[in-house]
């Protein structure tokens, strides 16, 4: 195991670590100090909630404790409640799945009980695109409020999330095409901060749609209890990498994977090689990042300070469930989190793909 944190100044024992790459040029980049932070294990083993699904890709809780669920390649969105049961809401309509697009992020409006508002994330024909649905005894009145975010084979975004400012954030990849990232044009290699109608939010620092760029493919955000913003994001062949989002933040994809001494970029506060990790679905709870890895096999926890500095990563977990997609944190406190062995590159196991619920403090 080759664990890598930013700030780490003492390495596992029998580990070893990379230097971080400077893709301009340089391998001594500067790492930030690791903060003393102590995490706090989870109060039991994770139980199996909801098995037999395909390729649950999201979830969110609903004002109530249930939680809708996505499936990527179905296009299924399905209700389940904190005893285990589940229920079809619905097939989307218009979603194209192939490759790693399909039926992506899923969030419900802050304000659920006065306007019924839930937003989906899919791929379509021609692109990546967010559709508010009214949800009440089933989905009607679709309405696109964002269109035109690229679309490909890999790399398509998709994690949708309110934040604790009442906006909603959307995360997109850019699709294979790395200039993308860079280009303040376009909606691809971006974090999106936008109102419930899909328009620009205020105080967005480009007056677009766009918050932050230089990504590569976010799949997961969350906030802590200071409304610190994180995401997790895949690297190439060398780092994964957990970034503290900041408004106008470039993050350097595609000049640097990882850390870099550019400070025209904002380095992660997490790295780690890329088959330890490979991070989609991202939740905060009891002071914590929780992290789920796909070709990592594990579930990796973070604890973070209220300045937004990471403490040394601890994995859970590891190869216990296989490849583990979504995070959330459900209105009693309890994470929820969904395996991906059925997404054509884990090895299924019996009852696959399934929902866990794990118990913190």
């Amino acid at each position: 195991m080759k664990l890598g944190w930013i700030g780490a100044a003492v390495l596992v024992a029998g580990c070893s670590a990379a230097p971080a790459v400077d893709r301009a040029g340089g391998a001594d980049a500067p790492t930030p100090t690791l903060a003393s932070v102590t995490p706090v294990a989870p109060k039991g083993a994770p139980q199996t909630l909801v098995q037999g699904l395909e390729v649950p890709w999201a979830i969110a809780f609903l004002p109530g404790g249930d939680a809708l669920v996505t499936e990527r390649d179905t296009g299924r969105l399905l209700r389940v409640t904190p005893q285990g049961g589940s229920s079809e809401v619905g097939v989307i309509e218009g979603v194209s799945a192939a490759g790693e697009g399909g039926l992506l992020g899923v969030a419900v409006s802050p304000t659920f009980g006065e306007d019924h508002n839930i937003f989906v994330y899919f791929t379509a024909d021609a692109d990546n695109r967010i559709v508010r649905y009214s949800y009440d005894q089933g989905l009607r009145d679709p309405v696109a409020i964002v269109t035109g975010i690229p679309k490909g084979g890999i790399h398509n975004g998709g994690r949708l999330a309110f934040g604790p400012d009442g906006f909603l954030y959307a995360s997109t990849g850019e699709v294979g095409e790395r200039g993308l990232s860079q280009d303040k044009g376009s909606l691809g290699g971006k974090i999106l901060r936008m109102t419930m109608d899909g328009t620009t939010a205020p105080g967005n620092p480009f007056g677009t749609l766009v918050w932050s760029l230089g990504h590569r493919n976010v799949q997961g955000i969350a906030w802590d209890d200071a409304r610190n913003m994180y995401a997790t994001e895949f690297g190439q062949n060398t780092y994964d990498e957990i970034n503290l989002i900041k408004a106008g933040g470039n993050y350097g994809w595609p000049e640097v994977e990882g850390v870099s001494d550019d400070d025209r970029y904002i380095n992660p506060i997490v790295t780690w090689s890329t088959d330890e990790a490979s991070p989609s679905g991202l939740a905060y709870a009891d002071g914590s990042l929780w992290a789920a890895a796909l070709r990592g096999e594990r579930l990796w926890q973070v604890p973070v300070t209220d300045a937004g500095t990471a403490g040394k990563p601890v994995a859970r977990y590891e190869g216990e469930f296989g490849r583990m997609r979504a995070m959330a944190t459900a209105p009693n406190g309890l994470l929820w989190a969904s395996t991906s062995n059925l997404d054509g590159r884990g090895s299924p196991r019996d009852g696959d793909d399934r929902l866990l619920i794990i118990p913190t403090d």
